[in-house]
């Protein structure tokens, strides 16, 4: 009775973070402008398609441009993510709605709770509408079924969770825009690291770097450690592609990125419940 007592003002936040942000013309207007340009990519699975003078089957074909699309929309979600979430305080304080929420019998952690599951839940049908018209050109161009490209996009929602929470977070500290940045700065490092790193893991790379150390180098560095610690959104998106490809995970490498983003979710989510309850709500 009193878990019930307690999920229902979060309940009620939840609805009322999707029903707001769906009503704000800039979201629909987003939503249509993404829904547009994913639907126009149908245009590249027709045409034959030649690799080293052999032409490619539709299976190829699909999963190949489908893994492109993937990264595309999963990265450009976040973006949109981080967007909606960097002024959803802001919009409630001077709405008067947290005042407004928060006088009532309503703890702030229902408060929080309620708006980043409602953020969260609004972002991952975003990109899985997204992702299911992929889906679904591709079922019907090509007649090439690929369900596990939908249990990729759920996989994905995680880089959401840890973007939402994290703005969140920052909003509170800094000035919406330069939260919205920082986040986006965090994942543009992201990317690019991860880039490097699998340039440098070629043999290519690696007999050039081979042939011209003078000495040894230390295996640990502090470039390593950094990039091990940093957050890995590439990697959880690279982990769901695998699916795509039905490729076998290959240890605990695999998986780390995983591991990674929810740790930071964990932990940039207790410091938004203790710094949103040291907040003056006016």
């Amino acid at each position: 009775m009193e878990t019930s007592k307690a999920l229902a003002p979060i309940k009620k936040i939840i609805k009322y973070t999707l029903v707001d942000e769906m009503r704000q013309k800039s979201f629909v207007v987003m939503f249509v402008i993404c829904a547009i340009c994913v639907f126009l990519i149908r245009g590249c699975y027709q045409g034959n398609y030649m690799v080293n003078g052999q032409a490619l089957d539709a299976a190829t074909i699909v999963r190949t441009l489908s893994k492109v699309t993937f990264h595309i929309i999963a990265a450009g979600v976040m973006v949109i993510a981080a967007l909606l979430s960097m002024r959803i305080f802001r919009n409630d304080r001077n709405e008067g709605m947290q005042s407004c929420i928060l006088s009532k019998p309503i703890a702030r952690w229902q408060y929080i709770t309620g708006k980043v599951i409602g953020l969260w839940v609004l972002s991952v049908l975003f990109m899985f509408i997204l992702h299911s018209i992929v889906f679904l050109i591709t079922s019907i161009n090509l007649k090439v079924f690929m369900p596990e490209y939908l249990v990729a996009s759920l996989l994905c929602s995680i880089n959401l969770l840890f973007v939402i929470v994290a703005v969140l977070l920052l909003s509170l500290q800094m000035s919406d825009i330069v939260a919205f940045l920082c986040v986006l700065g965090v994942g543009i490092v992201g990317f690019v690291a991860d880039g490097i790193a699998a340039a440098s893991h070629s043999q290519m790379v690696q007999s050039m770097v081979q042939q011209s150390a003078a000495s040894p180098q230390s295996e640990l560095t502090w470039w390593k450690i950094v990039y091990y610690f940093w957050p890995k959104l590439l990697g959880v998106q690279q982990l769901a592609s695998t699916l795509i490809e039905r490729e076998a995970f290959h240890g605990f490498g695999s998986i780390y990125p995983l591991i990674n983003i929810l740790l930071y979710c964990l932990i940039l989510g207790a410091l938004l419940f203790k710094r949103f309850g040291n907040e003056d709500i006016v």
